[in-house]
């Protein structure tokens, strides 16, 4: 029988290399990941994303996950959440869509990796704000206490940083062995 899927999302805030890591780590775990959907989403979009677009990246998300978890070899490192939705959401609307904030104590994953933002800005046409990395890096800590979720915040630059994620992995599974 094979064992359970452990799913590992890499989340934080706007440029602190999530997708970077994500990739890093299947790789190094021989697995596969899941890209963030709101990425090829508002890359697609002419105006700013609407309340329909986030409830949109929300399904998207699932949809995604849902779709590559059976590919997954042990682990499914996972690009961002749709925590994300509810982040944005508050952020732009004030509120978020209910269908996001019943699905978030239903959809937990087994660790997060929240990114620190000790890495230099990168400028990108689908990043907002580079003047409230401190604010959404404290966001990020509230809703996954809110969640009580199992995270480790990663820090340090360059191989460091990979390190870093895979000992905390690695410590992880040691634990659920």
């Amino acid at each position: 029988m094979r064992n359970e899927i452990k799913k590992i999302a890499v989340v934080g805030p706007e440029s602190t290399g999530k997708s970077t890591m994500s990739a890093y780590l299947a790789d190094h775990y021989q697995t596969i990941w899941v890209p963030e959907f709101a990425r090829e989403y508002c890359e697609k979009l002419t105006q700013p994303p609407t309340w329909q677009d986030e409830i949109n990246m929300f399904h998207g998300q699932l949809a995604l996950e849902k779709e590559l978890v059976p590919q997954a070899n042990n682990i499914l490192i996972c690009d961002t959440t749709f925590i994300t939705v509810k982040i944005w959401s508050d952020e732009i609307f004030g509120r978020s869509p209910q269908e996001v904030l019943d699905a978030l104590p239903n959809h937990q994953y087994d660790l997060y990796l929240l990114l620190n933002i000790d890495l230099p800005w990168q400028d990108d046409p689908l990043r907002d704000f580079p003047h409230k990395r401190e604010h959404f890096m404290g966001v990020w800590h509230k809703e996954l206490d809110a969640l009580n979720a199992r995270y480790i915040l990663i820090s340090g630059t360059g191989t460091d940083r990979y390190e870093n994620s895979v000992k905390a992995i690695d410590a992880f599974l040691e634990k659920q062995a």
